[in-house]
């Protein structure tokens, strides 16, 4: 058992505190209780995760990504967005990786146009019955795209009211933990994910060489650990499609003209790797595709209701999609030996669980 001294909560940081818990176990079912308390009176919740297995340990990994959550566009109106009572009882994830757009701090009801209404807006998605429960139960990732860091769009410097881009990531990291803007994960022999972080690093206009999203440093050690993994399938994990395709006007991701350079150096090395794939978030709509040219293939999971799907159409069908929905919910996906030979598995979800496409590889 390991126990926290007691440490005071940061009124300039939304009264948050976190705790790094160090030297767990492996592959393990942790019990977490925590407990709160001012001069007259105490709370306390208890609440689960699990540890990763080692990377010589074959296990069968289920996880869920999601995107685009928004309050005003919940599907349930006490309890909040229904994809989350779903992973929790269907799915039942061993993890759950949000890809950004958490909350739109540029969306009415009300817009967050300060540091105190970024929170409010928070605050109040996570006050939800159905989000405190699944938290409350399954290992996250959170990841930050431009709607919850200051705008839509946003490149480091912009400011939305009094709500600075600095104080915007500020924010994300006092409601989010994260030991670093990006990492790499192994779980267990099959699987090795990356997240990367698509907002920090950005330059739009560098004195030298093209626009990037990622950055550097940032690339030269995604290529570098993706190559090095010995994991039988690898999940890039993207807040913004490096695939697509996406709407001709659109000019924020890898499958925009203005990213184009960096983004055809992705794809190309991708299509080089064996057994590697690409899960986005941002985008409206579901979609299932695989670049013409480089094969590389992606995912979209969609947004975190039906009512939030918008920005395309089916009428759009092209070489790309292998499935493509304009419809919300989520993106699970299994990794196992059950058929005696590691296999990935991708299913669209519905909110309600409903599985509207599956593709399998081994």
């Amino acid at each position: 058992m390991q126990q926290t001294a007691w440490l005071s909560v940061d009124a300039e940081r939304d009264f948050t505190r976190q705790f790094l818990l160090n030297d767990l176990s492996s592959n393990t079912q942790y019990e977490v209780l925590v407990e709160g308390r001012n001069s007259g009176a105490a709370v306390s919740l208890e609440g689960r995760f699990r540890t990763a297995p080692d990377a010589g340990d074959a296990e069968e990994i289920n996880f869920v990504v999601v995107t685009c959550g928004d309050y005003p566009r919940r599907d349930d109106a006490e309890n909040g967005h229904v994809i989350y009572d779903t992973m929790l009882k269907k799915a039942k994830p061993h993890f759950f990786v949000h890809t950004g757009d958490i909350e739109y701090y540029d969306k009415p009801d009300p817009y967050a146009l300060s540091p105190a209404l970024a929170r409010y807006k928070m605050n109040r998605l996570f006050a939800m019955p159905y989000i405190r429960s699944f938290h409350n139960e399954v290992s996250s990732y959170f990841m930050k795209d431009d709607h919850d860091t200051v705008r839509n769009d946003c490149d480091p410097g912009d400011v939305y009211g009094t709500l600075t881009w600095d104080k915007g990531i500020s924010i994300f990291e006092e409601q989010f933990p994260r030991t670093a803007p990006y990492k790499t994960v192994r779980w267990g022999k099959d699987l090795q994910i990356w997240i990367v972080e698509g907002r920090d690093f950005r330059d739009v206009k560098p004195a030298q060489g093209h626009p990037t999203i990622w950055g550097a440093r940032q690339k030269e050690w995604f290529f570098k650990t993706f190559t090095e993994s010995d994991a039988t399938f690898r999940v890039l994990i993207s807040p913004t499609p490096v695939v697509g395709p996406d709407r001709e006007n659109k000019n924020d991701n890898h499958a925009n003209r203005e990213f184009a350079y960096e983004g055809n150096e992705i794809r190309e090395f991708l299509g080089k790797q064996k057994n590697s794939f690409v899960i986005c978030g941002d985008r409206h709509w579901q979609y299932h595709s695989v670049d013409p040219k480089t094969g590389a293939m992606e995912f979209s999971c969609g947004p975190s209701s039906d009512r939030h799907a918008s920005g395309y159409s089916e009428k759009f069908l092209n070489e790309y999609h292998r499935y493509l929905k304009i419809r919300g919910g989520y993106l699970s996906v299994n990794v196992s030996r059950s058929s005696g030979q590691p296999q990935i598995s991708f299913r669209h979800h519905a909110p309600n669980g409903n599985v509207r496409n599956l593709y399998q590889q081994q």
